[in-house]
């Protein structure tokens, strides 16, 4: 299902409920997602780490020293899966 909204920039934007892919180290996940308008696409980024917290796992978008390699390198991985997509691949 989509949702149609505005996005911060006031460009309008058609986003999905999920990701439409997501790269993950360890506790550290970036997200893709795609969003169109008109015969426009363009991607956006969301990144978190999980944690446990009891017996439930948590999402937090706060970062500590020892998960900075892994934020760098799924975001760059993210970066590397829009570019391919954009260029056709």
């Amino acid at each position: 299902m989509n949702t149609n909204r505005q996005s911060p920039q006031g460009k309008p934007q058609t986003q999905n409920n999920k990701p439409v892919h997501s790269v993950r180290i360890g506790a550290v996940k970036a997200a893709i997602w795609e969003n169109r308008s008109g015969d426009s696409t363009w991607y956006n980024v969301t990144v978190s780490r999980s944690y446990k917290d009891g017996d439930q796992w948590k999402n937090s978008d706060n970062f500590g020293r020892d998960d900075l390699l892994p934020l760098a390198k799924v975001v760059d991985l993210a970066h590397t899966w829009i570019c391919d997509r954009q260029a056709g691949g």
